[in-house]
């Protein structure tokens, strides 16, 4: 069979595009795994920020403008 055979163009044009759709599949599912992990890193530390205030009101503590802390 000679390289421009049409049979070997279709079957070379047909792995390459498997290839291509495999690849777009795992970068679809990496990225999925990665908003995941985002959204919860996000909502771990929103939590982690009102448990910080919540232990700052109960030891009386308030924040002022410019970051510095007062004791009520």
């Amino acid at each position: 069979m000679s390289e421009t055979d049409p049979k070997s163009v279709q079957d070379l044009t047909a792995v390459v595009q498997t290839l291509l759709q495999q690849m777009q599949d795992k970068f679809q599912t990496m990225s999925d795994q990665i908003i995941g992990r985002n959204d919860e890193m996000s909502t771990r530390i929103d939590d982690l920020e009102k448990n910080i205030a919540d232990l700052m009101t109960q030891a009386g503590v308030e924040e002022i403008e410019g970051g510095e802390k007062v004791a009520k």
